[in-house]
């Protein structure tokens, strides 16, 4: 008659999938004439399967009749009696006998488990010095703890070449997958799960149990938040100080923890939110807490920085938000101020990594996390275009996009080399490029030769002419190497190209995207303000193009980062605006700008007046509007979510006359310009009565008055003007 013992043992053996690797290892070593090691150390986060590894191996030595001793350390006391009490009853020993002495006369094969290894670390000398060392030769310890071994392990030569690591990681997806159908999940839910769980054995087993109780359910960890709560307390046993959660939320909010990047996270505001650091006094030393996340068993450490594990992040997120999404919001404001002065300070590929790093931010949002590789790092370097890369260039063109697209290609690699740029890999090798076909330098026959080109131009004489010195730009060929413009590396580094792309380049009113697969971008372009454009798709040589748009002099570069500040902690059940910040931009022509100004002029002193000026609504105000409102202390402060940076109408005013004041003030700092300076403030600013009262004053012929006063105003207009175009 089979026992219920026997019963779980195999459905124990039936649920255990994956860790081939793992499995092969120790069984060759229990298999072999002489071991090949005399110390296994498996090492993991909390939940990832050290356990049910451990218990797998031992079925293994029970089915091979080896005698083995399994030793659970959370029941231990950390002391040496207490070790010793528990190896004697596990081995069936008197109390008058030593199982020291007994575990040094085995002649044959024997296992002894230590499980949890981090409850009893300080036995680790103890054993490492005294116990393991008089063990038989014929003895395997496996030790399975959080932590790798302690330094004291690798400095002892003896025992570093009697001893292998084995660090456990998540299910690979296959694994996951095979775990999933044992436990019967439904086959149309794997990938959703796979996505949360990132294969941690603990999540899938906790996600089966969701799904045996309701099977019909769609999970999500947020709608969780007990199945949330158990893998959390798995990665965190406690947490010494309220400020070392924060620390700990932080590093998950934000794609790399460095110290800087944590001193700036835990800036505690003057208004500190309630529940998150109440009566934390005197921040402590931030080394000191970045160390302690060094040490902690979900968090790795990359050239780069930290970082948790997938799942670790997931979960610390999802509990955050659950439980204090003010605190959440908090965080995401403080990265983001950290990594906008960031991007002021560095050049070149770290700009890309901190701009990677503010993308990140958005990563919870169900539009973006499927549209980047959110990897440490990438091997990839940006460069521009060498004349040796032009036939790798336009192969890959050809190989993705046929052989009429490459001709175009090419005619732009000759038109337009300067604004090419290729990604190689460690080799030095082109591993992808953008190219950014400059539009208001193109000739007519450059337009003709490319139909891309020309549909984006076309557009541009119909719906948004440009203004002197605006530019216009399609990025009309984007692709990877082996992924041509599906999600990549080399993908993701070229859409962090096309921000800095249009952050840096001055003048740049309009950009065109075209897309092979236009419809599998429009979740994630919308998101990021990119408008499709049906008017403006192609076709080449049999495949289309759909085309998606930005009009940076509407929604200027400012307004759009505080666009997506306002997008940054929703979530794929949330709406996402897609709304201008406040009244969208005028783009006006130079005429009508002159127009704009000289009647700001004219009603300079009478605010009422001003209210219907074209001005208010220029880039120029918004974009001070937009900079007061960025200066507030917090996101809670200036009601994140509620348009703050639209700016009443009474403020646009305000900033109105002043950039009117300071223009007309600039003039002073030239000796030539000063005689227009005067003529504009009594008429103006500090008016006279009458213009004739004004050259009076001036002391002025009012012919000459008049002539300076046409100047000024000439020169006022120029100097604003520039500002709104540049």
């Amino acid at each position: 008659m089979t026992s219920l013992l026997q019963r779980l043992s195999a459905e124990r053996n039936r649920r255990f999938v994956g860790r081939g690797r793992e499995v092969e290892l120790f069984l060759d070593a229990i298999a072999s004439r002489e071991l090949p090691f005399h110390i296994l150390h498996v090492f993991g986060p909390g939940g990832v399967g050290k356990t049910t590894l451990m218990q797998q191996f031992l079925r293994f030595c029970e089915r091979s009749k080896i005698s083995t001793a399994y030793v659970e350390a959370r029941n231990l006391e950390a002391s040496p009696e207490s070790f010793i009490s528990t190896l004697r009853s596990l081995m069936g020993l008197n109390e008058s006998d030593s199982p020291l002495h007994m575990l040094a006369q085995r002649q044959e094969r024997n296992v002894i488990l230590i499980d949890t290894y981090e409850a009893i670390t300080q036995l680790d000398e103890w054993l490492r010095e005294v116990f393991l060392p008089h063990l038989s030769v014929n003895t395997l310890i496996v030790i399975a703890g959080r932590n790798p071994p302690s330094s004291s392990w690798y400095s002892d030569p003896g025992w570093q070449a009697l001893m292998h690591t084995l660090p456990l990681r998540n299910l690979t997806p296959e694994e996951s997958q095979a775990y999933l159908t044992t436990r019967d999940i439904p086959t149309i839910q794997h990938q959703a799960i796979l996505e949360l769980t990132h294969g941690h054995p603990l999540a899938l087993s906790l996600v089966a149990e969701v799904f045996a109780q309701g099977k019909e359910i769609s999970f999500q960890a947020e709608s969780a938040p007990n199945v949330v709560k158990t893998l959390l307390s798995r990665f965190i046993k406690e947490v010494p100080t309220p400020l070392h959660r924060m620390a700990l939320e932080a590093c998950a909010v934000i794609r790399l923890t460095t110290e800087t990047a944590l001193n700036q996270m835990l800036a505690v505001p003057q208004n500190t939110l309630a529940g998150e650091a109440h009566s934390l006094g005197e921040i402590p030393d931030v080394h000191d807490l970045f160390e302690w996340l060094r040490g902690l068993s979900f968090i790795e450490s990359g050239q780069l920085g930290l970082f948790p594990h997938d799942l670790a992040r997931e979960v610390l997120i999802a509990d955050l938000r659950w439980r204090n999404s003010e605190f959440y919001t908090e965080l995401h404001h403080r990265a983001r101020q950290y990594y906008t002065k960031r991007l002021g300070q560095t050049q070149g590929q770290e700009k890309h990594r901190v701009l990677l790093d503010y993308i990140f931010l958005h990563r919870d949002n169900s539009a973006i996390r499927s549209c980047f590789t959110w990897g440490e790092q990438s091997s990839l370097l940006t460069d521009s275009l060498r004349e040796t890369d032009k036939t790798a260039l336009l192969g890959m063109v050809a190989e993705y996009e046929g052989e009429e697209s490459a001709k175009i290609a090419d005619h732009w690699l000759k038109r337009q080399p300067q604004n090419v740029v290729v990604f190689r890999d460690l080799h030095s090798e082109p591993a992808g490029f953008a190219m950014m076909v400059a539009l208001q330098t193109a000739t007519i026959e450059d337009l003709s030769a490319d139909p891309g080109a020309f549909a984006s131009w076309q557009y541009l004489q119909t719906h948004a002419p440009l203004r002197p010195s605006e530019g216009a730009t399609i990025f009309r060929f984007w692709m990877a190497r082996d992924t041509y413009q599906a999600v990549s590396p080399t993908q993701s580094l070229i859409f962090i190209n096309f921000v800095q792309y249009f952050q840096k380049t001055p003048g740049l009113a309009y950009t065109f995207l075209p897309c092979a697969q236009a419809d599998s971008w429009t979740a994630m372009l919308n998101y990021f303000d990119l408008t499709r454009l049906s008017e403006t798709d192609f076709t080449v040589e049999g495949r289309h193009y759909g085309v998606y748009g930005h009009d940076w002099r509407i929604v200027s570069p400012a307004a759009w980062k505080e666009i997506l500040a306002r997008k940054e902690v929703t979530t794929a059940g949330e709406s996402v605006d897609n709304t201008p910040v406040g009244e969208p931009l005028l783009v006006l022509s130079q005429p009508e700008f002159v127009e704009a100004v000289q009647n700001a002029l004219r009603n300079f002193s009478c605010p009422d007046a001003l209210q219907n000026n074209p001005l208010v609504r220029s880039r120029s105000v918004s974009e001070e509007v937009a900079t007061k409102a960025s200066m507030s202390e917090s996101p809670k402060e200036t009601q994140l979510f509620e348009k703050p940076h639209s700016g009443c109408l009474h403020e646009r005013i305000n900033i109105l006359q002043n950039l009117v004041k300071q223009a007309v003030e600039s003039l002073q700092s030239s000796p030539r310009d000063e005689k227009l300076y005067r003529a504009v403030y009594r008429t103006y600013l500090n008016p006279a009565p009458t213009q004739e009262q004004a050259a009076e004053l001036l002391d002025l012929p009012f012919s000459t008055y008049r002539r300076h006063l046409k100047a000024g105003m000439t020169r006022v207009t120029d100097i604003l003007w520039q500002r709104e175009i540049s």
